[in-house]
């Protein structure tokens, strides 16, 4: 059977409102599957997908588009090959295996599996599921540093999204002070509602997860629990050079960090910004196009 795409391209963060916007609808028609995507090699243009096992009407392009709360982008019509169209359309909320991590959104069954740290994340919330390379890169690494021996006091996520990759490290490390920011006002409820999800406490104290609207590392939160022994940040590649300073002065001696969010093709300028800061290399992991690198404050710079 046929399957059709409505395909909407915006900048990210009309594209995560979107799907903001549709997870907070009370009804939503239940063949009309929503989700988005990344553009490969433009990682600050996102796609916002409608999937239909039928011909699509000018009604259900309006629908996607009111989604969108400002000016509407263009919609491209795409009809699929001949295929199980239900089965196409969950493709991007498949279940995600990375290291002892499995990340399922709400549609498939826990497994329950020894040794297996499991979390359930909706599928709507694009930024941070696991269903991206850099996320499920940094869940394996985070493992990684884990099974080497890594035990941080102190741990900051930043540009949180979801809160996956706070509650993972929280998981490896139940006896830390973990504080997660964001600068997306819509990443509050995705995360509130996460941590409720997945049995997340939320404090100051240590083994819960204190989280704050704030860009970077300014705000109180972090001025509290600086110096940090692990500093995670999957966000973009220039952000990343631009923080290696703040990261750095952030950074307890012989802090690590997990750096993502960045292309194989802008890894030299990430890292030369970062050994300028006075980091050095401990690992790396390349998934498909993206990057994820392991670095360790070594000196002051």
């Amino acid at each position: 059977m046929s399957s059709w795409k409505l395909v909407a391209r915006a900048p990210r963060e009309a594209v995560e409102a979107a799907l903001a916007a549709h997870g907070a609808l009370a009804e939503w028609d239940a063949g009309f599957v929503v989700g988005a995507s990344e553009v490969a090699d433009q990682p600050d243009d996102w796609l916002l997908e409608g999937w239909l096992a039928r011909r699509p009407t000018a009604r259900d392009t309006k629908r996607l588009l009111t989604l969108f709360a400002g000016e509407a982008p263009e919609v491209q019509v795409e009809q699929l090959p001949d295929t199980d169209w239900v089965a196409a359309s969950q493709q991007i909320a498949e279940p995600v295996r990375a290291g002892p991590f499995y990340i399922r959104t709400p549609d498939f069954p826990p497994e329950h599996a020894a040794g297996m740290i499991e979390f359930e994340i909706p599928a709507a919330q694009a930024f941070g599921t696991g269903q991206h390379a850099t996320t499920a890169g940094c869940l394996e690494m985070l493992a990684a540093m884990r099974a080497r021996g890594v035990l941080p006091r102190s741990i900051a996520d930043i540009g949180t999204g979801t809160g996956l990759l706070a509650f993972a490290a929280l998981a490896l490390w139940p006896a830390a002070r973990m504080a997660a920011s964001d600068n997306d006002p819509l990443c509050a409820d995705a995360l509130i509602d996460n941590a409720a999800r997945n049995n997340v406490q939320l404090g100051e104290r240590r083994g819960e997860l204190a989280f704050a609207i704030s860009a970077g590392l300014d705000g109180e939160l972090h001025a509290a629990n600086i110096p940090y022994d692990l500093i995670i940040a999957n966000i973009l590649a220039g952000p990343l050079i631009d923080l290696a300073p703040d990261f750095a002065a952030a950074s307890a001696p012989r802090g690590h960090l997990l750096l993502s969010g960045l292309l194989e093709s802008q890894e030299r300028a990430v890292r030369a910004a970062f050994l300028r800061a006075g980091y050095s290399l401990t690992a790396r992991l390349v998934k498909g196009e993206w990057s994820i690198l392991w670095l360790r404050r070594r000196f002051r710079a």
